[in-house]
């Protein structure tokens, strides 16, 4: 038996496929008689408007892309979980493109990007997300750039906590705000010989969260040694990493601010082995506070940068920037410290 189209159902109903459209999206008001007689139609013969239909209605999709290089990062999942959340609301779903590099200099990502920012440009979905990357970077290479420009000339694209120069949208946590509030909380708890571990120096992030560190520090009248700003990296490798070369210097930090969870359980990990207790002897705070975080022993003091509501609100965004309402270029959110049990006042 042939399936029923949007077609078949405005010939019988003798109106027009736009107001059949009405009908199903619920878009614009139609007569009474009119709207009865094609859900009549509707039930009559169980039609289930499908994709491609929709689409060529609404001139929509409903998919949206989203660009992410690590999915296996416990940060990206639960940005991703909110913004699912609040996507599905709107009726989104979303192809998910994992450019599966962990290695943040390797080329092969940026090359990854690209390729699919030609398949879902060539999808028409209706909007594209990006996170981490190109978008990352500090200084991007002028064709990373303009790759980004030509696409976002077609359709929406919006970059979450990152940005490329020229004009895109971005809703992003305040980095440098992060950084402060760990750092004034360590030297509140009476900590003076401090660390920072892990990220890229070829980073935003890690030059944001690097430079708001330092200023706290001085404005406490403290200095930043060289020596201890350590690692290139946000696995829990780096962590143990950097816990070692400290350890092995000969003057030790009473405290580690980490770029990100992974690497503060990295240093965790680390002190434990060489048989430091934690807080008592060196104080932790991570940075995004994923959920192993709380799962710690002891329990991790992290910078909460609220994943969940950054995704939503990214979902928002997208979805206005699609539906043409207005927001702004940049939708700055404060992230939040979380005190836990790996940080306690300095013991002499």
């Amino acid at each position: 038996m042939k399936a029923v189209t949007v077609y078949d159902i405005a010939k019988e109903a003798n109106v027009s496929v736009a107001t059949v459209s009405r009908v199903l999206n619920n878009t614009a008001p139609v007569k009474k008689e009119t709207k009865e007689r094609i859900l009549e139609l509707i039930n009559k013969y169980q039609f289930q408007p499908n994709a491609l239909a929709r689409s060529l209605i609404k001139k929509e999709t409903g998919m949206i892309g989203i660009i992410l290089p690590d999915i296996t990062n416990p940060f990206f999942p639960e940005v991703l979980s909110g913004f699912d959340q609040q996507a599905r609301n709107y009726g989104y779903t979303f192809f998910l493109c994992d450019t599966m590099s962990a290695n943040i200099d390797t080329a092969d990502q940026y090359v990854r990007e690209s390729e699919y920012l030609n398949v879902l440009t060539e999808k028409q979905v209706d909007g594209i997300v990006m996170l981490g990357g190109r978008i990352d970077l500090a200084k991007p290479g002028s064709e990373l750039v303009s790759e980004v420009l030509e696409v976002s000339k077609r359709l929406p694209v919006l970059l979450i906590n990152g940005n490329l120069p020229g004009s895109f949208y971005r809703v992003a946590m305040d980095e440098r705000l992060g950084a402060e509030l760990a750092a004034r909380h360590l030297i509140e708890l009476g900590h003076r010989d401090i660390a920072i571990v892990g990220g890229y120096r070829t980073l935003r992030n890690t030059i944001q969260r690097t430079a708001s560190f330092t200023k706290t520090m001085e404005q406490y009248g403290l200095k930043v040694r060289k020596e201890w700003v350590l690692g290139e990296g946000f696995s829990v490798r780096n962590g143990e990493d950097c816990i070692r070369q400290l350890l092995e210097m000969p003057q030790r930090p009473t405290a580690v601010l980490c770029m990100n969870d992974l690497v503060a359980i990295g240093v965790l990990k680390g002190a434990t082995k060489a048989g430091l207790k934690v807080p008592e002897d060196l104080s932790i705070v991570g940075y995004d506070d994923i959920p192993f975080a709380s799962h710690c022993v002891p329990e991790l003091t992290s910078v909460s940068l609220k994943v969940n509501e950054l995704g939503q609100k990214a979902a928002e965004i997208l979805h206005k920037l699609i539906t043409r309402s207005k927001v702004p270029k940049t939708t700055l959110l404060e992230p939040e410290l979380i005190i836990r049990e790996s940080t306690c006042a300095f013991r002499k």
